[in-house]
């Protein structure tokens, strides 16, 4: 089996998680400039075996696409062309944001260690990634 990798994907920066090998536990990766994220990810996966790539799709409340796909498409598009081998899945990321604000609170950091975005973006991908293998179950 391969790791399961997931992005959240941003303008600035993306958040990225991954699975163990036996796909059983989702863990914060790091957070990539998201003009380094095709770089990243060739390397990353030249490296380690990754089987599928878990990218969120932001929706609205109403369920339509969010202004971010705009951004999301054409960088699908590259991602397609430079790592063919490894298929992409999409899962709804509504409230991720929100949900690791709130870990982050749960967890007991400071205020001022909230206010680092790349934190929130990695966990982000990393509750993307665990709603993945949980519907996946």
């Amino acid at each position: 089996m391969g790791r399961l990798l997931a992005i959240d994907f941003g303008t600035k920066r993306t958040g990225i998680a991954v699975t163990d090998e036996l796909q059983i536990i989702a863990s914060g990766l790091t957070t990539v400039d998201t003009k380094e994220l095709l770089n990243f990810l060739k390397q990353y996966t030249s490296e380690e075996n990754v089987e599928l790539f878990v990218v969120g799709e932001p929706k609205q409340l109403n369920n339509q696409a969010s202004q971010s796909e705009v951004a999301i498409i054409p960088f699908l598009e590259k991602l397609a062309k430079a790592i063919p081998s490894i298929p992409v899945v999409r899962v709804d990321e509504r409230f991720t944001s929100k949900m690791a604000f709130q870990t982050m609170i749960d967890s007991g950091l400071k205020k001022n260690q909230r206010k680092n975005k790349a934190l929130v973006d990695e966990i982000s991908a990393t509750i993307i990634l665990q709603s993945y293998l949980y519907n996946k179950a």
